[in-house]
């Protein structure tokens, strides 16, 4: 479903990008929403690629000291970093959440009357999924059946 999502964002984005060069070169005027909208869609694309990583395991790291630590203190560096991720994203989306709570109390519109909050609901959602991930992995380290990190397969 992310990766349907994340083509249908990137299409939507390319189209509307291409609508607003044409209207802005060729009739002189433009669409004022089209640019808060793919504002909003490139935190979309954002935070759709970090859940596809997260899916995968393969976000970005840098690795210096598990080539260089025996295999224990490795299995104890990746369940420290699944932990800190989990952590993290889940404080990310719990105050993401906050921050979508505010938005739709101050009921700020963005586009064409569409509140701001409805267009940026999938940051919290984003978070809590690639939290939730990380815990899993987390637990399964922990009982020593984490799959090896990047190895699981992209679903096609």
């Amino acid at each position: 479903m992310e990766n349907a999502f994340i083509v249908l964002v990137l299409f939507g984005m390319i189209g509307l990008a291409v609508m607003q060069i044409i209207m802005r070169n060729m009739a002189d005027t433009s669409f004022l929403w089209i640019d808060p909208v793919l504002q909003n869609a490139v935190l979309w694309i954002a935070m759709l690629g970090a859940m596809i990583a997260s899916r995968n395991d393969s976000h970005i790291r840098i690795d210096v000291l598990s080539e260089y630590v025996s295999p224990v203190a490795r299995r104890f560096l990746i369940l420290m970093v699944d932990l800190f991720t989990a952590a993290i994203t889940w404080g990310m989306a719990y105050f993401s959440y906050l921050t979508l709570m505010d938005e739709r109390a101050f009921n700020t519109a963005l586009v064409a009357g569409v509140e701001a909050w409805k267009l940026q609901i999938l940051l919290p959602l984003g978070f809590a999924v690639i939290g939730l991930r990380y815990s899993f992995l987390l637990v399964l380290g922990l009982l020593n059946k984490r799959p090896a990190q990047g190895s699981q397969e992209v679903a096609s």
